[in-house]
């Protein structure tokens, strides 16, 4: 076989290798939703599973490359048709567990159902470039990782865009499966082209022994910051510039397209994004501090420039650090390693320790540290200038853009705009001038981060109006001109209230007196028993009557503590003191209470840009159809600025057969009220007909679902058809 074939032959393994890996991840968690809830500690544990998996794989090839590959290709392949009998992909059938054993159960549901498989996969970038290696002739088996990372960005791609959309859950499980058989023939061909490759037998388990310490503390660096800086530029966009759903696909897209750059055998492109990394990463990374929530599609563009930039700058001198062939399992082992650092600082270290996403520029300022070093303006070299006097000269740079800085902090951004980007311009210059001293660098960026509202985001910060879960960051403002409190999640406004005490239990925002909820509410019984899932600001407490029992029911406990009155939001203290709260998913929760539990039910968690999918399915419909009294009645609150859902619950009330009625509150508002779709649904048409009789002046209109639209189930539901593209693309 030429070695052209015989090259071909391995990146056709390692792309369906990496494409099958980013597919069968969103696979299982969108197959896990409505079984175990949106809950962060379930996240978080599928996320340590896949981290542990992954590092497992790694060290499986690592071990592996000790043997002569005639013996590694006997023993993987085994592995591999072992492992096969745990498909198709699903999740496992395991029994409930016992109380206090659910941190260990969840873990271990993730790992029975999918552990096998994504152990074994992982392995195969590394390996299968080991086995490249092993012939001397066949060249530099590093190129190879970029043809891993773009089957992985193309699983991720196609995941949200064409599987989801076109496929059940069942269907993709057996498709994936469909590619892992694929996959085993693919990895036994790349064993006949290597059959009488010697490998490396003899070779210590822990060849690293060899590498310098520094070394490897430099690999994990540099490939944890990436890595982080991923997660928080998701965060960060989500909380401060630009919220969207699917965000975080372009992150995660740019990441994995930054490994097939920098890991390129041309290094061209890799070249012109180093000596671009640091004007982009003092103008764009300036920005990585801003809090004020107000952001434009150009700062997201800056945020995910910064991103794509850092992480090809960042990667290419990973490139350059690497070791010989004959350790190649061993870095990639190290790289795994640094980029699950990154993951659990970001996913898991940082909600627990900032109130804001300050992992965002303190990572960024270690990406700074950092950067390889390019010739740009490196007078440091020159003989006639005294070493102090070259010392002094960048001391002095530095001043002038901390004094900069300073000066544009006091700046309006809108109103002052051309002075803005002229300091700006200047602080990037005094960050080219001095590139060469790393420290002198990284404080030109500080200087950049206080003339971009570094000073403010720690005044925030100080000031106690911010917390943080693993839910998102939520933040309590006031204006003082309008008497307004409010409770922004991210970029998604959570509630309202007056501040003055002749309106400060008047409801507000999507909640007024003209609004479906409101109406539905208002045509309650004295004694009716009512539910409603998504606190917020508990604005909806308002409108409770003495004899009237309520529940709400929350996912995050930081929302319950926010509408307390030593957060100044006192809905529920002042209308509702008595009301049951249950924290947890609400499915989850529902599925829990008796039949009949609930005259009225409200499910006000479609808001935001990230919806909870597995609320609004015909499952979900029945678990709410379950609880509610004979007569009772469902609302439901779907007014969302990205997506459109009122044919999704048009086509889930018509495959169970419910009656399905719109109340459209969208005319001219004033008063803190704000536009507003409600859908009152009931197994029959009478129930709402009541709602009709009360405020006749008020319509409802009949919903009905587009002809052949499916209706969204546990096992398909994609929000892709019903995205509002006007809005997100702001035409």
């Amino acid at each position: 076989m030429t070695d052209r074939a015989s090259r071909t032959r391995f990146v056709i393994t390692i792309l369906v290798g990496s494409f099958l890996l980013f597919l069968v991840q969103p696979m299982v968690a969108r197959a896990a939703l409505p079984r175990l809830g949106g809950a962060p500690n379930v996240w978080n544990s599928a996320m340590l599973v896949y981290q542990a998996l992954l590092l497992g794989g790694y060290a499986y090839a690592h071990w592996l490359g000790r043997f002569p590959i005639r013996r590694q290709a006997a023993i993987h392949l085994a592995l591999l048709a072992l492992a096969a009998m745990t498909l198709p992909v699903r999740l496992a059938d395991l029994p409930p567990p016992a109380r206090g054993w659910e941190p260990l159960w969840v873990p271990a549901l993730f790992a029975v159902s999918i552990g096998p498989v994504f152990f074994l996969v992982s392995a195969q970038a590394p390996l299968m470039q080991r086995w490249f290696a092993a012939d001397p002739a066949a060249g530099n088996p590093y190129a190879l990782y970029a043809a891993s990372n773009l089957g992985s960005f193309a699983g991720l791609i196609c995941y949200p865009l064409l599987v989801e959309p076109l496929l059940p859950l069942k269907a993709q499980g057996w498709g994936w499966s469909a590619g892992y058989l694929l996959l085993i023939a693919l990895v036994a061909a790349c064993a006949a082209v290597r059959r009488g490759a010697a490998g490396a037998p003899g070779v210590a388990v822990l060849v690293g022994d060899s590498v310098p310490a520094g070394r490897v503390a430099l690999w994990l660096a540099l490939a944890a910051v990436p890595s982080g800086l991923m997660l928080s530029t998701t965060t960060f966009l989500t909380t401060d510039i630009f919220a969207m759903p699917l965000l975080w696909v372009i992150p995660l897209g740019l990441y994995l397209l930054s490994f097939s750059i920098a890991f390129a055998e041309n290094r061209a492109l890799a070249g012109a994004i180093l000596r671009a990394a640091p004007l982009v990463v003092v103008l764009a990374g300036g920005m990585a501090v801003s809090s004020r929530s107000s952001g434009t599609m150009a700062q997201a563009g800056a945020a995910v420039a910064l991103l794509f930039v850092v992480a090809v700058a960042l990667h290419t001198r990973l490139y350059a650090l690497r070791p010989a062939p004959e350790r190649l399992t061993f870095f990639y082992l190290v790289m795994s390693a640094g980029g699950a650092l990154g993951g659990v600082f970001c996913a898991l270290i940082a909600p627990l320790v900032f109130d804001w996403v300050w992992e965002h520029p303190l990572l960024v300022l270690a990406a700074a540290a950092l950067l390889p070093r390019v010739t740009l303006l490196d007078w440091s070299g020159i003989e006639d200038i005294p070493p102090r006097v070259r010392q002094g000269g960048v001391l002095v740079v530095v001043i002038v853009a901390f004094a900069l800085g300073w000066s544009m902090s006091g700046l309006d951004p809108r109103r002052d705009a051309l002075l803005v980007l002229m300091a700006a311009l200047a602080i990037a210059a005094c960050g080219v001038i001095v590139f060469a001293r790393r420290w002198a660098f990284v404080l030109v960026l500080l200087a950049m981060m206080l003339g971009r509202g570094a000073e403010e985001t720690l005044d925030r910060s100080l000031s106690g109006n911010r917390t943080r879960s693993y839910f998102g960051i939520y933040t309590i403002t006031e204006s003082a001109r309008r008497h307004e409190r409010y409770l922004t999640h991210g970029t998604t406004l959570h509630g309202t209230q007056y501040t003055d005490a002749a309106r400060r239990l008047r409801p507000t925002s999507y909640y007024g007196p003209t609004s479906g909820v409101a109406l539905a509410l208002t045509a309650a019984g004295d004694h009716a028993r009512v539910g409603v899932v998504g606190l917020g600001t508990a604005t909806l407490a308002c409108y409770k009557r003495p004899g009237q029992r309520w529940t709400f029911f929350e996912i995050d406990p930081a929302v319950v503590a926010l509408s307390r009155p030593q957060h100044r939001f006192t809905f529920l203290d002042s209308c509702a003191p008595n009301a049951a709260i249950r924290i947890g998913d609400a499915r989850l929760e529902l599925a829990k209470m008796p039949p009949g539990s609930f005259d009225v039910l409200v499910v006000d968690a479609f808001s935001s840009d990230s919806i909870p999918l597995h609320l609004l399915t015909r499952e979900a419909l029945a678990v709410y159809g379950r609880v509610l009294a004979p007569d009772g009645v469902l609302i439901l609150h779907i007014s969302n600025r990205y997506l459109d859902l009122r044919p999704v619950v048009a086509g889930i009330a018509r495959a169970q057969g419910w009656t399905a009625w719109l109340r459209d509150d969208s005319g001219r508002h004033s008063d803190g009220f704000t536009p507003s779709y409600w859908v009152a649904l009931a197994p029959d048409r009478a129930r709402l007909e009541r709602l009709a009789v009360c405020r006749p002046d008020l319509p409802w209109t009949p919903l009905h679902a587009p002809p052949g639209d499916e209706p969204w189930q546990d096992d398909y539901a994609s929000i892709l058809p019903h995205i509002r593209w006007d809005n997100l693309l702001g035409v």
